[in-house]
């Protein structure tokens, strides 16, 4: 019996082949000398669950859709069904709406690729796909062998104890020297962790650090805790899309002026073309998260969950800490947060493009330093009074009070510029 050995494509077409034929766990596991509990993960570890209905009849998992006599309660001017029964879009707001869940699912094996009833069904689908299963593995295992292993708890524990002995104006050296028992991470480790700014002291504090030259190397993708982009990549993102086509999206970036220097955090909402730019001190996930703190009180709970539902940004460092952005203090879901692919920023291109906004204003290589948040807001307000041609000749600022009213932009401090008063010069900030 083959042990410790991952699974191959062809071994996860055999599995697959396997499933659709009706095999038992126990009959693949003979069938491949491998052991019952191995399949049972592999195939548990890669469901895909499909909202799809059968040929000519749209997904309804609706309790009672065989007896529904409902007519047009999705009110979609686009819709040819009389009956809700075969739409796919009136469960939503269905007040008599109870799901149904298959029944076959709750045993062994799990999946719907042997179900006889397949081609029929108009419930959720579990499915174990060869090349699906083989795709996410393989991100898995690429994303286990880059960036540090190191989570979010342990990385606060660490920041507690050697930030505030940096700040003293002790090295690193003397720090890891006399607190051996208490970081167990060698001296190399921690020069790492301050470079990539997961704590509070910066390269700055360091009294020696400042002096070197910077030495080239390539760039290498980061992440706090390898766990944060599971269930938040951008094959996620898609499948979430694609069964909420409706949900605003918010496209978040960072914009830097000078290495070491202030930093933007901008959140763009993708189909007002509107953007929200915010200075920073550092490029930290605190400042990150310090900022969503602030709109989550200043806009209020229900405001910022109708405008953050989804956001959607890169593998940078700064955004590491995905749950405290998603989750409240309390524990209260207020927004979901998806990765884009490494080296894939086409992927979010309606923040990246508007970027270029920013760029006439405070050209590459100028620092934020000498700005204030005041100064930001000025810069915001005349590009998004700069009216798109996408928006039909309309200004970001126009379309985002169109949907969502002007006291949200009152509380945004947003103003309005008068179209002939916009300036995307750098004498707009000049003092």
């Amino acid at each position: 019996m083959a042990t410790y050995k991952h699974f191959t494509l062809s071994e996860r077409i055999d599995i697959e082949h396997y499933l659709k034929n009706g095999l038992t766990f126990k009959a693949i596991s003979r069938e491949m000398n491998r052991d019952c509990t191995t399949i049972a993960k592999e195939v548990k570890n890669h469901i895909i669950h499909k909202k799809t209905g059968a040929f000519g009849r749209a997904f309804n998992n609706c309790f009672h859709r065989m007896d529904c006599t409902y007519s047009y309660l999705c009110s979609n001017p686009a819709c040819n069904h009389r009956y809700c029964r075969f739409c796919s879009k009136c469960n939503s707001v269905c007040k008599d709406y109870e799901e149904e869940k298959c029944l076959k699912l709750i045993n062994p094996p799990y999946m719907c690729n042997g179900c006889n009833q397949l081609k029929t069904c108009r419930l959720e689908k579990s499915i174990y796909s060869a090349a699906t299963a083989q795709r996410q593995y393989e991100t898995l295992r690429s994303e286990s062998r880059n960036g540090i292993n190191v989570d979010e708890a342990e990385a606060i524990r660490l920041d507690n104890i050697i930030s505030p002995l940096v700040q003293r104006g002790q090295s690193i050296h003397h720090i890891c020297a006399n607190n051996t028992d208490a970081i167990m991470c060698s001296e190399r480790t921690i020069y790492n962790y301050v470079n990539l700014n997961l704590f509070s002291a910066r390269n700055l504090d360091l009294p020696r650090k400042v002096r070197y030259r910077p030495r080239k190397k390539s760039s290498s993708s980061f992440k706090v805790d390898k766990s944060c982009r599971i269930g938040r990549t951008y094959e996620d993102f898609i499948a979430y899309m694609n069964e909420n086509p409706d949900t605003p999206i918010v496209e978040m970036d960072t914009v830097e002026g000078i290495k070491g220097g202030k930093v933007l955090l901008t959140l763009h909402f993708r189909q007002q073309e509107f953007m929200l730019a915010f200075i920073r001190d550092a490029n930290t996930s605190r400042s990150v998260i310090n900022i969503f703190e602030k709109l989550y009180w200043e806009l209020n709970p229900d405001i910022f969950i109708k405008l953050f539902q989804v956001i959607l940004t890169d593998n940078g460092s700064e955004f590491t800490n995905p749950s405290a952005i998603e989750f409240d203090a309390q524990g209260n879901h207020r927004a979901s947060i998806f990765y884009c692919d490494p080296s894939a920023p086409y992927q979010k291109g309606a923040v990246e493009n508007n970027h270029e906004l920013i760029r006439r204003i405070v050209p590459k290589g100028c620092s934020f330093n000498d700005f204030n948040q005041n100064d930001i807001n000025i810069m915001m307000n005349h590009i998004n009074s700069y009216s798109r041609k996408k928006l039909n000749n309309q200004s970001p600022h126009q379309v985002f009070s169109f949907l969502y009213g002007t006291n949200i932009l009152k509380k945004l401090g947003a103003v309005l510029i008068p179209a002939n008063g916009i300036i995307l010069k750098p004498e707009l900030l000049k003092k």
